[in-house]
């Protein structure tokens, strides 16, 4: 299965970092956020992902505010972040730093108010009396009708509205799997045509790979939580990886331990992964593929956010893993893990992961131990761990001879690099 569409250049070793307008500042507008853009350039963000950004419609809708997800226009911009303007503002600015800006796009539905519904109820789904359904439950959204090309052409052209007028730079697409995969290449098609954007798919449907450049790690995120849950083991994780590895060339797979779905409903990720936390964020980011670091997380911050009302994110001062995720975000960029091909090495304790990337002379050993258990030891001998290596974190320097002892404590996390 060949990938017909090549990922822009910019986006192939690129961090990824969601935003939620309504939490992240006491306005929760555009204007608000952008005092925070210079600080996730120097953090090494270099794409931007906007929650939906569309007005929110009011019938049917969920807590004071409603879902960002049940829009009533997708040509304008919800009020309570702001105006168009503003939002033209933020990506200028965004772009004047290098980061790019993509916006989540909810093509599978919209709100029960949105405007098609009055103008084109033919566009919306209906049951044989003619009612407006949904298929999965949510309360606040009317599916659309993808057997009508009129209504295809109009959301192309709405996407189409988002890149000329205001230059953004590609789609995050809401549960792509439920669209058609031929509508995403229509859209793709015409959007790259004006201009070479970026596509994440929220799915894990390999075939959508002929359209996106990057999809979802769902399958992974969910037998790590087996595994904290003491329902699969290292091996099971390892099995899905490999399985990821056999994807088609130049696909990746996006490694998160949040995202606005699991902080608001499945929980923090310390919630998930409890002290192995920090372990899981290395992982993600030294692992092959796109890691994702969601609103706050560097403030590392225990708390789920509100989905349908106003919970600000408590910014506290000065931010505990900014520097963390800083040191992160910058080693993913580096040739050993954004190019490099990886070596798994053995282990003998179940709640071990050890793994050594290598690009030419730049090589990164990592060790996770997921388990709870304290003073877990483990021997790694490969030709790769030879010469002189720094701590990513620590700084020091260390000789290896090709085999060397490490010991971890609960949740520790070992990285190593040689440049």
């Amino acid at each position: 299965m060949a990938v017909n569409f090549p990922i822009v250049q910019w986006a192939q070793h690129a961090n990824i970092y969601e935003v939620n307008i309504r939490q992240y500042t006491t306005e929760g507008t555009f204007l608000a956020f952008r005092k925070h853009l210079p600080r996730l350039q120097q953090m090494g963000v270099d794409i931007l992902w906007l929650m939906p950004i569309t007005p929110i419609s009011k019938k049917e809708r969920q807590g004071s505010l409603g879902s960002y997800y049940a829009c009533s226009s997708y040509t304008s911009v919800n009020p309570e972040f702001g105006t168009l303007e503003d939002f033209g503002k933020l990506v200028k600015e965004a772009h004047a730093l290098g980061m790019k800006v993509i916006i989540d796009w909810v093509a599978n539905h919209t709100g029960w108010d949105h405007h098609w519904t009055i103008e084109h109820p033919d566009w919306m789904m209906r049951d044989a009396d003619g009612h407006f359904i949904e298929r999965n439950g949510w309360k606040d959204v009317i599916d659309l009708n993808y057997e009508n090309e009129e209504m295809r052409k109009a959301m192309i052209e709405a996407m189409l509205f988002w890149v000329k007028e205001y230059d953004i730079d590609g789609f995050r697409c809401d549960m792509a799997h439920l669209v058609p995969l031929d509508f995403w290449q229509d859209a793709r098609l015409e959007c790259d045509g004006y201009k070479s954007l970026y596509w994440l798919a929220e799915c894990e449907v390999v075939e959508y790979h002929d359209v996106f450049d990057t999809t979802y790690a769902w399958w992974w995120m969910h037998v790590t939580e087996k595994f904290f849950q003491g329902n699969a083991s290292v091996h099971h994780i390892m099995d899905v990886l490999h399985a990821y590895s056999q994807y088609p060339k130049d696909t990746q797979k996006l490694f998160f331990t949040s995202n606005h779905d699991e902080n608001s409903w499945n929980g923090t990720e310390y919630e998930k992964y409890g002290q192995a936390a920090k372990a899981m964020a290395v992982f993600t980011c030294t692992w092959a593929g796109m890691p994702l670091i969601y609103s706050g997380q560097e403030t590392a911050s225990d708390r789920r956010l509100k989905f349908f009302d106003k919970d600000m994110i408590d910014w506290k001062e000065p931010l505990p893993l900014q520097d963390f995720y800083t040191t992160l975000l910058h080693l993913h960029k580096s040739p050993a893990v954004s190019q490099g091909e990886t070596f798994i090495l053995p282990t003998s304790h179940d709640g071990l992961m050890a793994y050594v990337r290598r690009k030419g002379e730049q090589v990164l050993l990592v060790i996770l131990n997921l388990s709870s258990d304290d003073r877990v030891k483990i021997t790694v001998e490969h030709e790769w761990v030879n010469g002189l290596f720094t701590g990513v974190f620590s700084k020091i320097h260390y000789d290896f001879n090709g085999k060397e002892t490490f010991e971890l404590q609960a949740g520790d996390y070992l990285l190593y690099e040689k440049r």
